[in-house]
Order: C-alpha cells, then structure tokens, then sequence
C-alpha cells in the first residue's frame, strides 16, 4: 500500500510543476528585457519639421460648424460610435482655438459674411475641408436657389473637397486621413509659400448698402389694414384713404348671359 501512495504524490508534484511550467512559458515574458549603451538604440534623430507636423497633425481641433444636414454625419463622429477623438480630433467652440474648419453644409449668401468671419479669427495655420455636394457647387441648390453660394471656395481657400449628400462619417474620416497626409508633408521654411496669396472675399470691401425692396411696410399700410377690416366684416373708418375708399361704390356683379 505504501508503494502507490509514493507513486501518486509524485505524480501529483510532478503535474504542479509542469503546471508551473506551462504558466511561466506563456504568461511571462519571452526574457528579461535587457539594457543597451549602444547609441543608435537610445537617441531618436528627427528634424524639426517633422516632429512639429507630427504634433500637428496628431491635433487637430475642429471648429463646430454646420449650417445644414451634412452637419447631422459630422455630429455623429462627436459620439461613442465613430469617436473621433482618437484621432487627435477635439471640437472646438471658439474659432481662436480651432485649426479646422469643416464646413458641413449649404453656405447662402447670408451666411457668407459671418463663415469668412469665422474663419479669419482662427490662427495659423488652418485648414479647411469643404464637406458635401451643397458646399462645393451648390448641389441641389444650385439650379433655382438665388442665395445658394455655388462653392464656398468663393469665400475662403479649400484644402480638401469631400464629396457626398450627405458624406458618410467614415467618409469624414478618409478626409482627415488625407488631410493628415498633407500637413505632414510641410515645411516650416515654405508655410509662407502655402498661405493663400489673396482672398475671394473679405469683410474690408466697400459695399454699398441698398434699401429692401421687401420691407415690411405693407402691413401697416392703411390700405392693407382695410381690407383686413373688410375681410373680417368689421365697420371701415371714415379718415384719410378710408374716406376715400369708403365713397368708391361697390361694384355689381355683372348679369349673367341672356339676362
């Protein structure tokens, strides 16, 4: 009896230290990281463009701004789903903190003076990604629309043009990818070559201010107020234009045919 219950406990002693074994070889490192003088193991080399484009482009903050529905697909990104924030990319409410400006949207003539705005305010250097059919040329606006802009390159200078109606939001995300591309591919010596030469548009112009041809006086005509007084069956005032209207004799209806 004794020659089995030696054979078990060694066969048990044995499964633990395999066990043990079989822990250590794949829960523990492959071996003990080992300690380098050699200098090319120890020193980055890198110039200053490229570790200041990298710093740049790993933040970019973009400036919330939307004027219509591409707006909706940009929003998404804000969220868990898509969550652009790993990408560097933090929205900025304020254009003086902001170096991108994603314009998701119809841009109307309205609007026009305040995105030029927008746009001056934020420093150097900015960029701007133009989103959607509608900021582009106008898209559906276009054809019949007189206070669609029919590209908003037509106000401030394009970077990238990311088509779509409405672009998705892994479409957004090529965008910046490119855009990404582009800013690591600058030079601090030639930014001077890359900023825009002139403008198509600025808030200094001398415009001419022109009266409303739609003014909203009509209302308050004493005409307009009338025939409201008639269409409601009320008594009209006998002063002014209603003295005037009130001597006019009503018309008759004209007799019918072979009356």
């Amino acid at each position: 009896m004794t020659l089995p219950t030696a054979q078990s406990g060694m066969a048990e002693a044995l499964s633990v230290a395999a066990l043990k074994d079989l822990r250590a070889s794949t829960c523990g490192p492959v071996a003990a990281p080992q300690i380098t003088s050699d200098l090319s193991e120890n020193v980055i080399l890198t110039t200053l463009d490229d570790i200041h484009n990298w710093a740049r482009l790993s933040s970019l903050w973009p400036l919330l701004y939307g004027t219509a529905c591409c707006f909706i697909e940009f929003a998404a990104l804000i969220g868990s789903r898509f969550d652009f924030d790993r990408f560097g990319l933090v929205p900025r409410s304020s254009p003086r903190q902001a170096d991108l400006l994603i314009v998701a949207g119809t841009v109307t003539m309205k609007m026009g003076p305040a995105l030029v705005r927008l746009y001056e305010q934020m420093p150097e250097p900015k960029y701007v990604i133009a989103m959607g059919a509608c900021t582009i040329t106008g898209g559906m606006f276009s054809a019949d629309s007189t206070t669609a802009v029919r590209g908003v390159d037509k106000l401030i200078p394009v970077d990238l043009y990311l088509p779509g109606c409405p672009p998705r939001p892994e479409a957004i995300f090529d965008a910046v990818i490119k855009l990404r591309k582009k800013v690591g591919n600058e030079a601090l010596a030639e930014r001077g070559n890359l900023l825009p030469s002139h403008r198509y548009f600025t808030i200094s112009h001398q415009l001419k201010a022109v009266e409303p041809i739609v003014n909203g006086q009509y209302l308050g005509a004493e005409t307009q107020k009338l025939a409201l007084a008639a269409a409601a069956g009320l008594p009209l005032a006998a002063t002014g234009e209603s003295a005037q209207l009130a001597s006019v004799p009503a018309t008759t209806p004209a007799p019918a045919p072979g009356a």
